[in-house]
C-alpha cells in the first residue's frame, strides 16, 4: 500500500492551523508571509528505511462514521471475544492496516480503532475541540466492539497514538481535564508540531513557539513523570521552515519539564538511527536521526516496537 504520494504533502498534512489576522500582532495588521517549506529530500542512502507488508490477521475489521463523518475503522482479534474488558489503542493518520498490526502483536485484549480526518493537525484539533466528540468515539467502539464479541463490552486501558498530523487530536482529547483522566498512555510519532510566532518567523529569526499547543502535552508529561501516566515521544530531525520543527517542539517539552537529552548512538527498528533519549518515571523522549521523506515515515513503520514499548510500562 503506498503511505503517501509525496514528501511535501505528509509535511503539509502536519502544519499546525495558520494564525488568523484577528490574532496576529497589531489590531489590523496583517501577519507577515510564511517562510517557503524547506524541501527535504525524497530519499536518502544511509538507513536502511525498512518497511512492513501488510499481513493477514486473526480477527475481524469494522466501521462506523465518527468525527465529520469520518470512517472509524475498529479492528477486534478474534482472541479478544473471550474477554469483556478490552484495553483500547486509539490512532489517528496513518494507514489503517499498520496500527492495526502493531496492535496484532500486543496481546489478547487490546483492540484497535483508527481514524484518519484529513490534511493538517488543525482538522484534527478542531474535530474533537468538543469533549463530546472523543465520549461520542468511545461509545461507538463500544458498540462494534460489543456486537463482534457477542456480550456489553467495557473499555479498560486508553492509550493515544498520533503519527504527524494526527497529533492534533491527542492534544484537543488532553486539554479536557475529564478526557485527560481517562487517557492513560499516549505515544507520539514524528508529530508533535506547533506555530511560530510571529507567524513564520524562525528562532533563529528571533521568533518564538506558540506554546499554546504544547501545554497539554507538558501537563501529561507531567503527570508521566509522576508515574501517572505513560508518554513516549520520538521525532527525527526534519526541519519545515513554515511551521516548528518536532526537534524544536521537544526542546521546548524537555526545558518546561527541567529535563535534559542524554546523547547516544544506537540502531533503532527499520534501520532508524537513535542519537538522544530522555527518561523520567513514565515518560521517554527519543531523538532519531534523518531529514528525509523515508526518516519521517521510518516513524509510522516503527510503531509495533514503540507501541509494545509504551504498553509495556503501564
Amino acid at each position: 500500500m503506498r503511505i503517501l504520494v509525496s514528501f511535501a504533502l505528509v509535511i503539509a498534512a502536519c502544519a499546525p492551523p495558520a494564525v488568523s489576522s484577528s490574532t496576529a500582532g497589531a489590531a489590523g495588521a496583517s501577519p507577515p508571509p510564511a517562510a517557503s517549506q524547506n524541501p527535504s529530500p525524497m530519499a536518502d542512502a544511509t538507513r536502511a528505511h525498512e518497511r512492513l507488508t501488510q499481513r493477514r490477521l486473526d480477527g475481524v475489521v469494522r466501521t462506523f462514521a465518527g468525527p465529520v463523518g469520518k470512517p472509524v475503522e475498529v479492528y477486534v482479534p478474534d482472541s479478544a471475544r473471550t474477554r469483556d474488558t478490552l484495553d483500547l489503542v486509539v490512532h489517528f493518520h496513518g494507514a489503517a492496516w499498520l496500527p492495526e498490526q502493531a496492535v496484532a502483536g500486543i496481546n489478547d485484549h487490546t483492540v484497535a480503532a483508527v481514524l484518519n480526518l484529513g490534511t493538517g493537525s488543525g482538522v484534527y484539533d478542531r474535530s474533537f475541540s468538543d469533549p463530546a466528540s472523543f465520549d461520542s468515539l468511545l461509545a461507538g467502539v463500544t458498540r462494534v466492539v460489543s456486537t463482534e464479541i457477542g456480550k456489553d463490552a467495557r473499555l479498560g486501558r486508553i492509550t493515544l497514538v498520533g503519527f504527524s498530523a494526527g497529533h492534533g487530536a491527542v492534544r484537543a482529547i488532553l486539554r479536557d481535564p475529564r478526557q485527560f483522566a481517562r487517557v492513560d498512555a499516549v505515544l507520539l510519532l514524528d508529530g508533535m508540531h506547533t506555530s511560530y510566532v510571529p507567524e513564520g518567523k524562525l528562532l533563529a529569526a528571533g521568533g518564538a513557539l506558540d506554546t499554546t499547543n504544547l501545554v497539554a502535552f507538558a501537563n501529561f508529561a507531567r503527570a508521566a513523570m509522576r508515574g501517572e501516566k505513560r508518554f513516549v515521544v520520538t521525532h527525527s530531525e526534519i526541519f519545515p521552515g513554515s511551521f516548528a520543527s518536532t526537534t524544536e517542539t521537544a526542546d521546548w517539552l524537555l526545558h518546561a519539564l527541567g529535563l535534559h537529552r542524554t546523547p547516544v548512538l544506537r540502531w533503532g527498528p527499520r534501520g532508524m538511527q537513535q542519537l538522544s533519549e530522555v527518561t523520567a518515571g513514565k515518560f521517554e523522549l527519543l531523538g532519531f536521526a534523518g531529514n528525509s521523506a523515508p526518516d519521517h515515515i521510518d516513524q509510522l513503520h516503527a510503531m509495533p516496537e514503540f507501541l509494545a514499548r509504551t504498553l509495556k510500562e503501564q
